[in-house]
């Protein structure tokens, strides 16, 4: 059983997660990774996914992020989320209509600058209807 270090979920607004977890699942930009006590360190962007935290091979929390940054060291792993939410939280029909209007606005969108962020509101918008369908 590995030892456990601490993990902190952190939005613009405040501090939403502070525990002493063994392993947590990180949706990087580049893939997911996994971090346990005595990661090397690093920073990562994140790409909107769900973050899993461990106790042993048991999934403790799932939490869906938008997207932010992470940093990682030996002793601890803190995430700035630009959103964040429980999986189990999540509201399908919300989320389906988040995807709804990011398709309107790229379609609507009449410059490069609104259409990628248009995209990018489609990303995550796509990214939590499928995080709440594998909430089991």
């Amino acid at each position: 059983m590995p030892d456990p270090f601490s993990f902190e979920l952190v939005s613009p607004e405040k501090l939403l997660f502070s525990e002493d977890v063994e392993m947590v699942v990180v949706p990087g930009a580049e893939g997911d990774f996994g971090v346990l006590v005595g990661h090397a360190p690093l920073i990562s962007a994140l790409r909107p996914g769900v973050i899993g935290t461990y106790t042993g091979s048991t999934v403790d929390k799932r939490i869906f992020v938008a997207g932010g940054f992470a940093e990682v060291t030996g002793e601890r792993c803190t995430v700035l989320a630009e959103e964040a939410v429980p999986v189990g939280d999540i509201d399908l029909a919300e989320a389906q209509s988040r995807v709804a209007a990011a398709q309107e606005a790229i379609g609507a969108a009449d410059n490069d600058t609104a259409r990628n962020q248009a995209e990018m509101q489609l990303a995550v918008a796509e990214a939590m209807v499928d995080a709440s369908r594998t909430s089991a």
